[in-house]
């Protein structure tokens, strides 16, 4: 499921990133549902530089994304910035930002930054990245 066009204004220069162990690809933890009790699954923001993906994964539950700025690209499309989209249980992906990674991070070239909530979490499917 996919709605499409919704206006968002992000600012990230202020956002602390945490580095994954995929080249170009950061995220910020928002909230745990395990931290919270009610069972699996988290809400993260994840910055994805041009070019760069997030690793192979597969949804345990609900997975909802709002795409704040940038976009990327799956086997379900084209994602860009007011994107919202939505993946159901057991479903599986490879995002990659759209952009071109040979040439630095700007305004014409921008780094994909998602709203994601993972409920139920997700199983990595390349355990090597």
């Amino acid at each position: 499921m996919t709605n499409t066009g919704l206006n968002v204004l992000v600012t990230e220069a202020n956002v602390e990133w945490f580095a994954t162990e995929t080249p170009g690809v950061a995220w910020r933890m928002l909230a745990s549902r395990d931290e919270a009790g009610a069972g699996a699954g988290a809400t993260v923001l994840i910055r994805m530089d041009p070019g760069c993906g997030y690793r192979p994964h597969r949804h345990l539950g609900i997975e909802e994304v709002l795409v704040l700025a940038g976009g990327y690209v799956d086997a379900d499309g084209t994602h860009r910035a007011g994107d919202y989209v939505r993946y159901s249980p057991g479903s599986e992906h490879v995002p990659v930002a759209l952009g071109d990674p040979g040439r630095p991070v700007a305004p014409d070239n921008p780094a994909s930054l998602l709203c994601a909530t993972a409920r139920g979490g997700i199983e990595l499917l390349d355990p090597r990245g």
